[in-house]
Parts: C-alpha cells; sequence; structure tokens
C-alpha cells in the first residue's frame, strides 16, 4: 500500500514546526543575552496558511510573575484558598528548563514538610526536584500533566502540580510576594 500524501505532509509540518521553536527559541535567548536579559518563548500561536497549521512568531519574551501568588527561593508558586495550597513551577523555572517532556507527580496522602522534594520536572535539557513551599498533605494532582507536561511551558501559571493542605499556613509569611520573586529572578 502506498502512504498517505497527507500524512506523510503532516509528518513534515510536525518537524517543521518542531525545528522552527527550536530556531526561534536560540535565536530569541541569544538575541536577549547579548542585551543582558533573560528571553522565554511561550507557546506560540498558530495562523493558517494554505490549509496547514503553522507557528506564528508572536512570542513572549521575558518571563511573567503573576499578581496574587506566593513564591519560593526554588520557583515554585503556590495560590492559597483558605486552607489549600495549589502549588506548580513558575514561568521563569519552565523557561530556565526548556521544553518539558515528565513531569513526576506525588502521591495524594502523602505528608510533606516545607522544603521537601515532592517531584520531579524532566526537560529535553534538564530533570530539576520541584519543592513543597508549605507543610502539609497533598489531597489533588494534576494527572493531565502526564500526558502533557508541556502544558507547564505553555501556561506555567495554569498547570498546577498539587494541591496540598496546609498544616501551618503562617509558612506562608516565608515566601515572596510577586514584587520580591520578580526583583529576584533580575538578578
Amino acid at each position: 500500500l502506498a502512504a498517505d500524501p497527507d500524512s506523510k505532509f503532516k509528518s513534515l509540518q510536525n518537524q517543521f514546526q518542531h525545528l522552527f521553536t527550536m530556531a526561534l527559541r536560540n535565536m530569541s535567548s541569544k538575541f536577549a543575552s547579548s542585551l543582558g536579559l533573560r528571553a522565554q518563548v511561550s507557546q506560540l500561536t498558530q495562523q493558517q496558511f494554505g490549509g496547514a497549521s503553522l507557528l506564528q512568531s508572536g512570542a513572549r519574551a521575558f518571563a511573567t510573575v503573576k499578581d496574587g501568588l506566593k513564591y519560593a527561593a526554588s520557583h515554585e508558586w503556590a495560590q492559597v484558598n483558605g486552607d489549600v495550597a495549589t502549588v506548580g513551577v513558575s514561568d521563569h523555572a519552565q523557561g530556565e528548563l526548556g521544553d518539558v517532556v515528565y513531569v513526576e507527580l506525588p502521591e495524594v496522602g502523602k505528608e510533606l514538610t516545607k522544603g521537601d522534594a515532592f517531584g520531579v520536572v524532566e526537560s529535553v535539557k534538564a530533570a530539576s526536584d520541584v519543592y513543597a513551599p508549605v507543610s502539609g498533605e497533598v489531597v489533588e494532582t494534576n494527572q493531565s500533566l502526564t500526558d502533557k507536561p508541556a502544558a507547564i511551558n505553555s501556561d506555567p501559571y495554569g498547570a498546577w502540580i498539587m494541591k496540598i493542605k496546609m498544616s501551618n499556613p503562617s509558612e506562608l509569611d516565608s515566601l515572596m510576594d510577586p514584587k520580591t520573586y520578580e526583583e529576584k529572578c533580575a538578578h
């Protein structure tokens, strides 16, 4: 049987998209470095060209820090709702890691102490432990990250890793506010 021309086209298109993305990230990073800045490329938007989806060069140039969150020095963020903190990795962290290919999630029910490693975020260039910004019990994990780990790159503040019921909410006081965290990342 002859190979379907449409599937060959889609395969080439996917290869092109990957190469284009990597080249754009490399160029952005080198340019920003020459200016003394830290560059990061967000999920690239798509445009239509001849019916095929191609990557567009619209990109977020620098790491964002989201208001309303608390940040650990190890680059995890925490969003508090009552006695539960939703935890993920910051935009700065995902940018330093590069393309995320695997996320190890903690077990629901596991007790963590502030500073404990609770999982791993693995990218094409490094693997990094992820640390609990507060103590407590893991009550939920983001199972969608097992199938779509790159969501951490495209939406670092939406792609949370775990929810933890805090045993000592006063530990939040030792985390950084957005302004302080932004200053830390600038150095």
